[in-house]
């Protein structure tokens, strides 16, 4: 894998831009001289892009008009879109028996029905050009489940399916789909989630990194956002034609029990 300057700059949307897995990729794509729309909730999410070289789109990615409205948006300042990254996300942490209809439906459609959405949108751009890259930012949790993540957990695995119905139907125009795995990322969503795990497991933080995120870990650490981050540049590249419909594990080795 190699984070060398493309030979051809290409136009990419990234999701969920203001802080860690998102942040990094706009960075890394900002570095290789690629033309990035940010798109963020958080209005925050503005000066971090801009300060990576990225221009920047504020949507409720819940919405459905907001999700097109940024890939017109991209196509308005830069012509087209070569490459999108679902990567917008959150999470809540309750059993099953006490979680919030509300925040289901807020997390199946930010996490699986904007991917769709977002994705319907690009397409022609990138049928038209003949060439396109789609990466999914999905999680461990689109491979394996945990107590207390329901929505997170069908979320992640549908959007495997989304990943590999697009990888079929864009083969033949050139255009690819994959979904990075990761396991546990330090991002303030993993922050986060230490003290709802905290309290629903009546565990201290410390305990919950130990037990619970990294117990099945070989290697006993968080994942940096950086390494995604150049994982995403390596399946948004000319390189990785040839890999589509894939699931790539950054797990720190979870899965290979």
């Amino acid at each position: 894998m190699s984070s060398s300057k493309p030979s051809t700059p290409r136009v990419a949307v990234v999701t969920g831009t203001s802080s860690g897995i998102g942040a990094a990729v706009v960075k890394h794509f900002c570095e290789q001289g690629h033309q990035v729309l940010a798109v963020d909730f958080n209005p925050a999410g503005k000066e971090i892009a801009e300060a990576a070289g990225a221009a920047f789109y504020q949507a409720d990615l819940t919405d459905a008009d907001a999700c097109r409205g940024a890939i017109a948006e991209a196509v308005k300042r830069f012509g087209g879109v070569d490459i999108l990254v679902n990567n917008a996300g959150i999470q809540h942490v309750a059993s099953i028996e006490t979680f919030p209809e509300e925040k289901w439906r807020q997390i199946i459609d930010l996490m699986l029905t904007a991917p769709f959405l977002l994705t319907q949108a690009a397409w022609p751009y990138m049928r038209e050009k003949g060439w396109g890259r789609v990466v999914n930012i999905a999680s461990i949790h689109a491979q394996v489940a945990s107590p207390g993540k329901a929505a997170y957990v069908s979320a992640k695995h549908g959007m495997i399916g989304l990943t590999k119905t697009a990888a079929l139907e864009g083969g033949e125009q050139g255009i690819t789909a994959n979904a990075i795995c990761p396991a546990y990322v330090k991002t303030p969503l993993v922050d986060n989630q230490i003290a709802d795990q905290a309290k629903l497991n009546n565990m201290d933080e410390q305990e919950v990194i130990e037990k619970i995120m990294l117990k099945n870990a070989a290697v006993k650490r968080l994942i940096e956002p950086s390494e995604v981050a150049e994982l995403v540049a390596y399946l948004t590249s000319d390189a990785a034609g040839a890999v589509t419909g894939a699931s790539w594990n950054i797990d720190l080795g979870w899965t290979a029990h």
